[in-house]
């Protein structure tokens, strides 16, 4: 009776070894970003020379971004990021640096910023470390900015599964939509093409 249980945990074990994973998202791993001081990350945010963090827009902050501050992770101080956003359509990009998925999307998403007509692109660094993920833009050229979500308040407040990367549309309303489709961004003119499908008013 042990060994017919014995090679029926074995034969689950191994099942679920084999099984097969979709590589085009990666599981967030259960850690916490460590605290870096601004002295220590002075020289890697030189180098990135991210775009300045968003700062209060025109609109009063509303929806479940509203009242949320973050760290910004090109230079110190934190952001409101209800407030930056309000007023404007913003696509949110949520990313760590040791998701392959992630830094295959991001130049992507660089390019996608610099064409005429792009709305604003935001990255959300989770589940990382500061100087590592400054190092990862560094290596990718990407230049729009980004915050650090540190105590995840993003992602419980977009309830964001927990795979990368994921994307979202905040409207000027302060609504947010999750871009589903597609699950990483390939050309900027997929992206261009989310940006209209759940930024337009009365999507699902």
């Amino acid at each position: 009776m042990r060994w017919a249980i014995l090679v029926v945990v074995l034969a689950v074990a191994t099942a679920v070894a084999l099984w097969p994973r979709d590589d085009t998202t990666d599981v967030q791993p259960s850690r916490s970003a460590p605290a870096q001081d601004d002295a220590a990350l002075a020289e890697l945010r030189q180098r990135a020379a991210l775009e300045p963090c968003p700062q209060a827009g025109s609109g009063s902050p509303t929806g479940p971004l509203a009242g949320l501050t973050v760290q910004c992770l090109g230079a110190p101080g934190t952001v409101e990021l209800g407030g930056a956003l309000a007023g404007r359509t913003v696509l949110l990009n949520l990313w760590a640096s040791w998701c392959q998925p992630c830094r295959e999307e991001m130049p992507v998403l660089q390019e996608y910023s610099r064409q005429a007509g792009a709305v604003p692109v935001v990255g959300v660094n989770v589940q990382d470390v500061p100087s590592e993920a400054l190092g990862a833009v560094v290596a990718l050229g990407v230049r729009y900015p980004s915050v650090v979500d540190a105590g995840e308040a993003v992602q419980k407040a977009l309830a964001v599964p927990r795979v990368l990367p994921v994307s979202y549309v905040v409207r000027p309303d302060g609504t947010v939509r999750q871009v589903t489709a597609p699950l990483v961004f390939r050309t900027p003119d997929q992206v261009r093409a989310a940006v209209e499908e759940f930024g337009a008013a009365g999507s699902p």
